[in-house]
């Protein structure tokens, strides 16, 4: 079993890969392709992807049952003691600071006065 998963390519590279695989979803492809024709695919995939991003999730021998690759995506496959983990960066800590938002708010909650004050 193979997916494919497309984001922001080409139409042509959308009705390149329907001759092989079924879009079961826009931009998401699944098919049985033999490991000869997934390769040539996601070498296509590759070439023609332009500023998009794609992903590819195939069946294999291994203690997941499955494996994947990407192109030109932030998440990274990363292998880790034997298992292939998703490694998405961190954007704070890229900057080395905290967003405002990411931060506690200072001070007691609605539900905390209530209870102490007897307000409703």
């Amino acid at each position: 079993m193979t997916v494919i998963v497309l984001t922001n390519c080409p139409a042509g590279l959308r009705g390149f890969l329907t001759r092989w695989l079924l879009e079961i979803s826009p931009g998401v492809f699944l098919g049985a392709p033999s490991a000869r024709v997934r390769e040539a695919l996601w070498n296509e995939v590759r070439q023609y992807a332009g500023q998009g991003r794609a992903l590819l999730a195939y069946q294999t021998n291994n203690e997941q049952g499955y494996t994947f690759e990407t192109h030109d995506h932030s998440w990274q496959p990363t292998d880790h003691e034997g298992l292939t983990l998703i490694h998405r960066p961190n954007p704070h800590a890229q900057r080395g600071t905290r967003q405002p938002a990411d931060l506690p708010r200072q001070g007691w909650s609605k539900a905390s006065k209530r209870r102490k004050f007897g307000g409703r």
